[in-house]
């Protein structure tokens, strides 16, 4: 099913600046999203949902481990997702790479195939779910650090050894692939250095405007994980029109807001915020501890800081984003009685 649905795909792909496009109008993704919603929300995470139901993620390839054996599974966390009322899903392009998959065995063929499945199974689930519906959502594919493809933690760190034009040799091939395969947007995310998301910048100059989001992993609410200050790296991103937006993930929900408040201050982009649930990982226990956070009391400040995209990384659920929905709806809902 997957394989037919890939090659049929492909079939019908047009020009990459043909692809990225809003079918209400010819602009951004998201700035159309937004001119109809007071405020955007992707989704949460997807590894330790599949997780959750039973699959391991216990591999190098992590969450894109599932492209590989077991695509249904990544096509039911999308619809949990997207019925739990997400204006955005995020493909499980992450940790997957061309060298990663064929570390794994695959060949280069296979690798290509798998990158570009994980944009096809996030298009099956949001057309399927807007063919019942009625309502449309958009495709962002992800594109981790260079760190998630060694997976060391260096994401969480920074310190990769590489030279800005590594970096971007790293990504440009990933990025074509998966824009070639017909998201809406591309997401660059968990992001530990300015280093990197300039090399990102580099590679995405051929694109249209609006076209990427790139958020970062943030170690308190004034830098981020490899020391950079997160208003430097807002305000470099500020002058590249392929940025539609900028901010911070996988990141502890505490620092969200003064981070936000930071960016705001260097950019006009648009800002995202989807820090991870508040738990923390005990690594001696191998076990999560500590209680989830209720993002939709936070969110005046983080609305406040300037944001207007929200969801969640690690360890949040479908129920973390239908609070974020229902919050979005009754907003709107004011907004439209006024």
């Amino acid at each position: 099913m997957w394989s037919s649905m890939e090659n049929n795909r492909n079939e019908t792909a047009g020009t990459v600046s043909a692809v990225f496009h809003c079918p209400e109008t010819s602009g951004p993704p998201l700035e159309a999203l937004l001119a109809r919603e007071p405020f955007a929300v992707t989704d949460g995470a997807l590894a330790t949902e599949l997780e959750r139901a039973g699959f391991s993620i216990d591999d190098p390839l992590w969450s894109a481990l599932a492209l590989m054996e077991a695509p249904e599974r990544i096509y039911r966390v999308h619809r949990s997702y997207l019925e739990a009322g997400a204006d955005i899903i995020t493909t499980a392009s992450y940790q997957g790479t061309i060298p990663g998959f064929v570390k794994k065995g695959c060949t280069r063929t296979e690798a290509v195939h798998l990158l570009r499945l994980s944009v096809a199974i996030a298009r099956k689930a949001r057309d399927d779910y807007e063919a019942e519906t009625g309502r449309h959502a958009l495709v962002a594919a992800s594109v981790g650090p260079y760190g998630a493809y060694l997976a060391d933690g260096s994401e969480y760190r920074g310190q990769y050894g590489l030279t800005g034009a590594e970096l971007a040799a790293f990504h440009r091939e990933r990025l074509a692939i998966l824009m070639e395969a017909g998201p809406d947007l591309l997401a660059c995310e968990t992001l530990p250095c300015l280093m990197e998301a300039e090399a990102l910048a580099d590679c995405l100059a051929p694109y249209p405007p609006g076209c990427a989001w790139i958020s970062f992993s943030c170690a308190d609410g004034r830098h981020t994980c490899g020391g950079d200050d997160a208003g430097d790296c807002a305000a470099f991103l500020d002058g590249v029109p392929q940025i539609a937006a900028v901010g911070v993930n996988c990141t502890a929900p505490a620092h969200v807001a003064p981070l936000l408040a930071r960016m705001h201050r260097r950019t006009e982009k648009l800002l995202i915020a989807y820090p991870n649930s508040g738990e923390g990982y005990d690594t001696a226990r191998r076990c999560w501890t500590g209680t989830p956070v209720d993002f939709t009391a936070l969110l005046p400040q983080w609305l406040a800081a300037g944001a207007g995209l929200f969801g969640g990384s690690c360890r949040t659920t479908p129920e973390t984003i239908r609070r974020l929905a229902a919050a979005r709806d009754a907003w709107k809902k004011r907004y439209t009685e006024k």
